[in-house]
């Protein structure tokens, strides 16, 4: 009988032991203060991101439609005028860079094309003239003259004459417009290749063709 009452003792110190263990565990359960810290600490990365990335693809789809409207905007001064020098089209390609505002982080490549098609049996697309303005404001000759080049079927017709302007733009991230935020993300070879182009063709609307004089 003398011998049992240790170990009954024992077991009673264990057993009150494992009941204030679980009800300790039981009292953290219950506490939900910090929760909401917790869970804001989790979820916020993720907000973060989709914001930011909202804002990325907005402004991206609102400056892809300005390229566009780049492209519109030159085919249609250059259409208006009856003949045309390479003064003419870098005061309208310098106008043209308005287009693309508040974007600023990179600057498009604009070339003006006048397209001959021949009167010929078997007619060929020829470049009249064509005209270029780089990204670092430079201008300089777009295709060469002679050279031939591709139309729509629709609009290759025998002797008719139309103006093509290209506007291309390499599209920069803000997030990663920088070249150490590309380094440090490990994404410059993926987000340095948004590329962004438009192609307008256009006839002339004051005469049947448009020289350039010093082209």
């Amino acid at each position: 009988m003398t011998s049992s009452e240790p170990r009954a003792a024992r077991n009673g110190r264990f057993s009150r032991r494992m009941t204030g263990f679980l009800r300790a565990c039981i009292n953290v359960l219950k506490d939900r203060r910090g929760v909401a810290a917790v869970e804001f600490a989790f979820v916020a990365p993720l907000l973060i991101a989709l914001y930011f990335t909202t804002i990325e693809i907005s402004q991206a789809i609102d400056t892809n439609k300005k390229v566009g409207r780049l492209a519109s905007m030159v085919g249609d001064l250059v259409t208006q005028q009856q003949t045309v020098t390479k003064a003419d089209m870098r005061g309208i390609l310098d106008v043209s860079n308005t287009v693309l505002f508040p974007y600023s982080r990179s600057k498009a490549t604009v070339t003006i094309t006048a397209i001959e098609v021949t009167d010929e049996a078997t007619p060929k697309t020829k470049v009249v003239w064509s005209y270029r303005k780089l990204p670092n404001g430079s201008f300089q000759n777009g295709y060469a003259k002679d050279s031939l080049t591709t139309l729509p079927a629709s609009l290759t017709v025998a002797g008719s004459f139309l103006i093509r302007v290209e506007a291309d733009l390499r599209y920069y991230p803000i997030l990663l417009w920088s070249a150490e935020a590309k380094a440090d993300i490990g994404l410059a070879a993926a987000f340095d290749k948004l590329e962004m182009g438009e192609s307008y063709l256009l006839r002339p609307r004051r005469s049947t063709r448009i020289p350039c004089e010093d082209c």
